[in-house]
């Protein structure tokens, strides 16, 4: 890209910056309701944790979504989109309960909070960590009584066969985001109830997450572009369909694309270095990590790579947009870590189903394997064949298929 285009997508990035300050700003002198630190489910080890979160107005912190009417889910999601954050707010970290332990972290300039938190004595394994968040001190006269709120991290369990990293939106989620008009329709006008998963994937992520009951629980990620805007639509998605829950790393949602940031001028990192590397800590910079070219997906998965270095994983997409290049990225990045790739083949045309197929043979002559699936049911069967699921769990999958398809009259 030529210098003047850069500089003019810099300029245009730093543009919108300040006038989303100067509009947050101006809302706050009129707008008086209180504000809260609302987490958001992150992952750690024995060491520490990423919490993650964002501090907002507390009637913007968790909108409705159980609403029947479209009228009704339009009104969510625009409270959602019109988020009112506090910029550079105090927000006091207690991992574990320790609350004796309470650690300071800041906010970035839209709210946003993302650290690694190191902690006195081992977290405990093999489940979810409570993660106790409040906004620290009296920093205007909104937070006389400033509320506490209580979030997750997941620290697998020492027994877990590997990690599955999946991606959200036409993977899991049907979303229709090669049709940008049919996904704005689903973000504006459905909810957690009324949104569809693809058949079968609740019980194929039940399979995975039990694994052949030799080992503990496998843990699953959640990697999606989809923004944090929309995490309480998602986690009550994967709550209602009984989908396992685990960590939701999704991106903030800028007016200007990603691709157009200029190459090392990311938002500079920090973190919390107790009990955790320097370098861990780099990574687990506000909102995504230290200066990197790297797109968002690929940053965030290489970081749960480099957390769990022991740990193997299975990568599950779909055709729609880059899984299959950023996965054959991480195979290259993390030779013999990938134990296999899945790619849902969501409405690809015949170029992109080529492009696909010629990536699994590149993916394959690194000892991987990338699987191009119609649908659930081919994945399963594969898992099970490698004896990373309970062949017993076919049938419920086979189940769970046409229970779904019953509930839409079409088959995913």
């Amino acid at each position: 890209m030529p210098d003047w285009r850069r500089d003019a997508h810099a300029f245009a990035s730093a543009a919108e910056r300040h006038l989303r300050r100067g509009l947050i700003r101006a809302e706050r002198i009129v707008d008086r309701d209180p504000y809260i630190a609302v987490g958001y489910r992150g992952y750690g080890t024995r060491d520490g944790a990423l919490v993650l979160g964002r501090v907002l107005q507390a009637d913007e912190a968790m909108p409705e979504v159980t609403g029947g009417s479209r009228w009704r889910n339009l009104r969510a999601a625009i409270t959602r989109l019109e988020s009112d954050p506090m910029p550079h707010a105090r927000v006091k970290v207690s991992v574990g309960g320790a609350v004796d332990d309470a650690r300071e972290i800041v906010a970035d300039d839209e709210g946003f909070f993302r650290e690694w938190i190191g902690v006195r004595e081992p977290l405990p394994e093999g489940g979810w960590v409570p993660v106790r968040l409040s906004i620290a001190g009296q920093m205007d006269r909104t937070l006389a009584n400033p509320a506490e709120s209580v979030s997750q991290v997941l620290v697998p369990p020492p027994g877990a066969a590997f990690g599955v990293i999946s991606d959200m939106d036409d993977t899991v989620l049907q979303s229709n985001i090669a049709s940008f008009l049919r996904a704005a329709r689903l973000v504006l006008l459905e909810n957690a109830q009324t949104r569809m998963p693809f058949h079968g994937v609740a019980a194929f992520y039940r399979a995975l997450q039990a694994g052949t009951g030799l080992t503990g629980p496998n843990p699953i990620f959640y990697v999606s572009k989809s923004p944090w805007n929309l995490y309480d639509v998602i986690a009550q998605f994967l709550e209602r369909q009984e989908i396992p829950m685990g960590p939701l790393l999704l991106r903030d949602w800028d007016l200007v694309p990603e691709r157009w940031a200029r190459p090392g001028k990311a938002r500079p990192a920090s973190g919390t270095e107790r009990g955790l590397d320097a370098e861990r800590v780099k990574r687990a910079g506000v909102r995504g990590g230290a200066p990197t070219n790297k797109a968002f997906k690929t940053r965030e998965i290489e970081m749960i790579f480099q957390t769990y270095p022991s740990l193997p994983f299975i990568l599950v997409g779909d055709t729609t947009q880059k899984d299959p290049e950023i996965y054959r990225e991480i195979i290259r990045a993390f030779p013999g870590r990938v134990r296999a790739v899945y790619i849902r083949n969501v409405a690809a045309t015949a170029d992109r189903s080529t492009a696909v197929k010629k990536l699994a043979e590149e993916v394959s002559a690194e000892s991987a394997t990338l699987i191009l699936a119609d649908d659930t049911a081919a994945m399963a069967v594969h898992a099970a064949e490698q004896g990373w699921i309970d062949p017993a769990s076919l049938p419920s999958i086979a189940g769970d298929m046409r229970a779904d398809e019953g509930r839409t009259g079409q088959k995913q």
